[in-house]
């Protein structure tokens, strides 16, 4: 998966969850014009793709780490 790019791609994942959380709840709210409802869901999809970013790092780091300890268990068992 690529980097997302823009203003929230420097985002950790907990900052991009919070900010997303925000874009919902402002979403939800309503009263908003078109333009701005627009404008809040592309940030939405922005920020939800930084949280997919750093989600699918999580994933392989834990994979790699469940590799090496079936690769050292393996030896001998």
């Amino acid at each position: 998966m690529s980097k997302p790019g823009g203003e929230t791609a420097e985002l950790g994942y907990e900052q991009a969850r919070d900010r997303l959380v925000e874009v919902v709840r402002e979403l939800e709210a309503g009263g908003l014009s078109l333009e701005q409802s627009l404008a809040l869901w592309e940030k939405g999809e922005q920020l939800a793709k930084v949280c997919e970013h750093h989600l699918e790092g999580a994933r392989e780091r834990i994979e790699a780490a469940l590799s090496s300890v079936e690769d050292e268990g393996g030896n001998g068992q």
